[in-house]
């Protein structure tokens, strides 16, 4: 008892800031400080614009940014990890706000951050690496898809319509442009977007949308333009922590939504940390400590009114790509925006929805990698087809439902792929010291098969096709030492073979059956079945003789062909056949 809460305990301590972690912060801080006021001015029309889109408002894209950003810069497991609001969430939260309303979301969130805590006390970060890349791509252009159609209604100034499926909604939407068009919110919007675009291609190192912000916002007060709506009014300050937004009666009802927000957030979270290490030299992230960070931003940030938040690509790409060094970065970023939400939120309400809408239209297009898709799309058919369906099932299903069909297509995939590495090959017999009469009398009756790679429920049927299909032999040898792995399918198949070969009146002999494979075989009786009048034997060369001497004993070759019956040392007469067994016992035990 005492060991386990002592282990417990240093699970949980690991989780905690280091000394390092300060050590680190205090290396650079000018270049911290200033990689973190960029990122600030990127996070501001983000921060808003997800907080609009997610249906709860400005406020809590700001609220968010600022308590998520700051508790997962603080425990999360990377040093360059910038949290906040996020496109993918905010395509997950939508349906859930339609359906349970803000309080839902709210409570969604809470919930969601206990689990990723949970997750991390349960070292589960490290699965992280078993979603293929196809699924990240596909699942990034589906993204990228949602969340450029929900910004449609903003970007063409109409109220958002009904319906809590995008397609429905842009369509919608559109038509309702149709009939009323607002011109004004459109050109904001595009023209937002396409300064966001071209300037991010000529000058990456400008914030272009603040700056594309301010001049549409400086336009429409200017000019009075009363169809670009704006935010409408924020708080000067973030509200008091509070749970009064919990019903614990509704916890059941909202498990679901809660599971697919916590799985997002860990996916998320941990794909934007793996793409900091890979943008530089020496950084490493802790998965496990990264979601027990973003599950204390997400406990958190429904406190103060924001949504679900998770580790941000692009704001991270930013900061990396702007010197940040340490957590400091982060911090300073999330203290920016803490001090435009006391200090600026008069300002900050004046901005057009329409230009914000815009800001995101840029963001998505820039969240998709045509150059990564198309090596992607190129690599395997099995790889298109995986990217192709998990981008389709984000966007027509949701964003969970999209990354397990991916992961399950994925798996079928190389099952298929492992499954047609196995091979069932027939093998001629070694002629050894053997007339040329008898060596021609041996291969008429006896068949040797050697079973190359896995035997498992992907492979195991066709095995048994072939093998129940052997001509009219006496023998047949069962080479086994090159069987790679093997499950209770695989076996029980194997015992069928047999059993069938048997009744047929055919000698099944086995030979170099491995030690792992023996309890498999073993568990459905088809090591017995093996073993019944000495039919498994350690190499070939020894299966060769029984088979001989089975031969002889049946008149079908004549008394004393069998010249080889006793002694351990085998001659020139296996030399062949036991040199091969001798190099395959070497590479297993290489393995």
């Amino acid at each position: 008892m005492t060991s386990a809460i002592s282990g417990a305990a240093a699970r949980f301590t690991a989780l905690l800031p280091t000394r390092t972690d300060l050590t680190d912060m205090r290396r650079d801080i000018r270049r911290d400080l200033l990689a973190g006021l960029t990122v600030a001015i990127v996070a501001l029309p983000l921060a808003l614009g997800f907080g609009v889109s997610s249906g709860l408002g400005a406020e809590a894209g700001l609220a968010t940014a600022v308590v998520a950003g700051t508790l997962a810069a603080l425990f999360g497991g990377s040093n360059l990890q910038v949290s906040g609001p996020t496109g993918a969430m905010t395509v997950v939260l939508v349906p859930i706000v339609g359906e349970y309303g803000p309080t839902g979301v709210l409570t969604v969130g809470l919930m969601a951050g206990v689990m990723l805590v949970a997750l991390a006390a349960l070292r589960a970060g490290k699965y992280m690496q078993y979603v293929p890349a196809p699924v990240v791509e596909g699942f990034t252009l589906g993204i990228a898809c949602v969340i450029g159609l929900q910004q449609i209604p903003g970007a063409l100034g109409v109220p958002k319509p009904e319906g809590d499926r995008v397609l429905v909604v842009t369509w919608r939407a559109v038509e309702e442009f149709a009939r009323h068009p607002n011109w004004t919110a459109a050109g904001l919007a595009v023209s937002v977007a396409a300064v966001m675009l071209v300037g991010a291609r000529r000058r990456p190192t400008v914030p272009f949308s603040i700056l594309a912000v301010v001049a549409a916002t400086a336009v429409a007060q200017v000019a009075g333009l009363d169809a670009a709506k704006p935010i409408g009014d924020l708080p000067s300050g973030l509200p008091a922590p509070s749970l009064g937004f919990l019903e614990l009666g509704s916890l059941g009802t909202l498990l679901a939504p809660a599971v697919a927000v916590a799985a997002l957030a860990a996916l998320e979270s941990l794909l934007s940390a793996s793409v900091a290490d890979g943008m530089t030299v020496g950084q490493k992230h802790d998965p496990d400590r990264e979601l027990f960070g973003q599950g204390l931003a997400n406990i958190a940030a429904p406190l103060f009114g924001g949504v679900p938040a998770t580790g941000a690509i692009a704001r991270t790409a930013v900061n990396v790509r702007t010197g940040a060094g340490s957590r400091l970065a982060a911090l300073t970023h999330a203290a920016i925006l803490a001090a435009i939400v006391f200090a600026a939120a008069p300002l900050v309400s004046k901005i057009p929805l329409a230009a914000l809408a815009g800001v995101l239209l840029a963001t998505a297009v820039r969240m998709v990698e045509v150059g990564s898709l198309r090596a992607m799309a190129r690599a395997t058919r099995s790889d298109a087809l995986i990217l192709v369906l998990t981008a389709v099932a984000t966007l027509a299903l949701d964003l969970v439902y999209a990354v397990i069909i991916g992961l399950a297509m994925a798996g079928a995939l190389a099952l298929r792929a492992v499954a047609q590495q196995a091979r069932l090959d027939q093998v001629p017999l070694d002629r050894g010291d053997h007339s040329a009469e008898e060596h021609a009398l041996l291969a008429e009756h006896i068949v040797a098969y050697r079973i190359d790679g896995p035997l498992f429920f992907a492979a195991a049927h066709r095995f048994l096709l072939e093998l129940t299909e052997v001509a009219d032999v006496r023998v047949v040898i069962l080479r086994m030492s090159r069987v790679s792995t093997m499950d209770a399918t695989g076996a029980l198949v194997l015992k069928d073979a047999v059993e069938k070969l048997t009744r047929r009146g055919i000698l099944v002999l086995a030979s170099g059956i491995r030690p792992g494979q023996r309890q498999v075989l073993e568990s459905v009786g088809a090591l017995e079945l093996l073993r019944h009048d000495g039919r498994d034997f350690s190499t070939t060369p020894e299966a060769i003789r029984a088979a001989r001497e089975h031969l002889e004993s049946a008149g079908v070759l004549p008394a004393g062909a069998a010249r080889q019956k006793q002694g351990p040392a085998p001659d020139r007469a296996t030399s062949a056949e036991a040199l091969e067994e001798h190099a395959e016992a070497l590479e297993e035990h290489a393995r």
